[in-house]
């Protein structure tokens, strides 16, 4: 008996040897700015990717890394880095952090996704915007991934998917709060919309928004779309606001249209007030347009880049340092999402050889209990539907910055 309890006792620690000596480390480029534009894929995680119980734990995202909208998905990206270097730091848990290029479209985005399970991935980001996350979803669903995005607002993403949760406040939200900020303030008494109908994104704040202001008594005098292969030309929809003496028009759109609307909107010598929601975020980046043209533009948002809180401070100032600009509110929904899930992980002592499956219903089980305090929100929550409750915050350009208008 007593050869065979040292036998055993032999084996046991061989095998806890072998288990604690498992390490897998990888580069960090969060400081490359030029490194980092230039890679539609990147793994970033910082210079030690072990844990005491293995290899780092895999996250992985979609985003437009390249195209139109890489202003979006580049910043998140970069709030994601930021981090996951501020965590890999601390010497504990350890992240892995790769995101795929999906150029802001449905099927490269499943095929990007398809590239991350293949890698490993055993928590996801989900997709930066609403289109493809709301085809990236689903497979989050199928594959019983855990998914967080930073700034797919879509209820279509999280419609029926049990285990895919938001960073941002849902479309709706944005409609309904957007309708009740304007009336609230007496922005204005005419307002027109101007709003995209072949996107789930622009679709869904505009619906909210005409369901609030109606409740509220705000007049909507004229009420206009377009599509992606129409949006060039806003003649027609200025002209209308215009005749119909809007002296505010709504933009539940991305900042690319938004600019040109701008630019056009100007050369009409038609000067209402413009007010947007969160894809008008990167405005003030779009190359070629006259940032001037932006000021006193009006939007909601979770984050404001001027807070003087440490938190926002700290953050600000490592992202400038890093990538030599100011961070907008996708790459702070991304940098709460890594210490979102940071903070579910450590709760539920997730490590990386659990599987993507184990590992899902742990998180469930944190995010549907957990508060959370980051840059975009105190106090947040989220309900079962994945959906998250915190407040956004009025927001103007002046004098070529975001400034807080509460």
């Amino acid at each position: 008996m007593k050869k065979l309890f040292a036998m055993l006792l032999v084996v046991a620690m061989v095998l806890s040897l072998a288990a604690c000596g498992s390490s897998n480390s990888a580069s960090t480029t969060g400081g490359d700015t030029a490194a980092t534009n230039n890679d539609a894929s990147t793994t970033t995680p910082a210079d030690s990717a072990t844990t005491d119980s293995g290899a780092a734990i895999k996250l992985g995202g979609t985003g437009p890394l390249t195209g139109g909208a890489a202003i979006y998905g580049m910043a998140a990206k970069h709030g994601a880095e930021i981090a996951v270097d501020e965590i890999n730091a601390l010497g504990g848990i350890q992240f892995e952090l790769k995101y795929e290029d999906d150029a802001h479209d449905a099927e490269k985005a499943v095929n990007a996704y398809n590239t991350l399970k293949d890698w490993g991935m055993q928590i996801s980001l989900g997709s930066v915007t609403s289109t493809p996350a709301a085809a990236t979803s689903a497979k989050n669903f199928e594959d019983r991934i855990f998914a967080l995005t930073p700034s797919a607002s879509s209820t279509a993403v999280i419609e029926g998917k049990d285990n895919v949760y938001q960073m941002c406040f849902t479309d709706p939200n944005q409609g309904s709060a957007s309708a009740q900020y304007i009336f609230e303030q007496k922005l204005a008494t005419k307002v027109a919309i101007i709003w995209k109908n072949d996107d789930v994104y622009s679709k869904g704040i505009h619906d909210t928004f005409i369901s609030k202001a109606g409740e509220l008594g705000l007049e909507v005098v004229s009420d206009t779309t377009f599509t992606s292969d129409s949006q060039t030309d806003f003649s027609v929809q200025l002209t209308e606001a215009q005749k119909d003496g809007a002296d505010l028009v709504f933009l539940p759109i991305y900042y690319d249209a938004a600019s040109l609307i701008l630019t056009q909107a100007s050369t009409k010598g038609y000067a209402p007030k413009f007010f947007g929601v969160d894809g008008m975020d990167g405005i003030l980046t779009v190359e070629g347009f006259d940032a001037s043209l932006a000021e006193g533009v009006m939007l909601l948002t979770p984050f404001s880049a001027d807070a003087t809180d440490d938190l926002t401070v700290n953050f600000v100032g490592k992202y400038n340092d890093a990538y030599g600009e100011t961070p907008n509110q996708f790459a702070a929904d991304a940098y709460d999402c890594i210490y979102a899930i940071y903070n579910a992980c450590t709760a539920a002592g997730v490590t990386s050889a659990m599987s993507a499956e184990v590992t899902n219903d742990l998180m469930i089980a944190q995010f549907t209990s957990m508060t959370f305090d980051g840059l975009t929100g105190d106090g947040v929550t989220w309900d079962a539907s994945g959906a998250v409750s915190k407040s956004p915050k009025g927001m103007i350009i002046e004098n070529g910055a975001y400034v807080g208008m509460d």
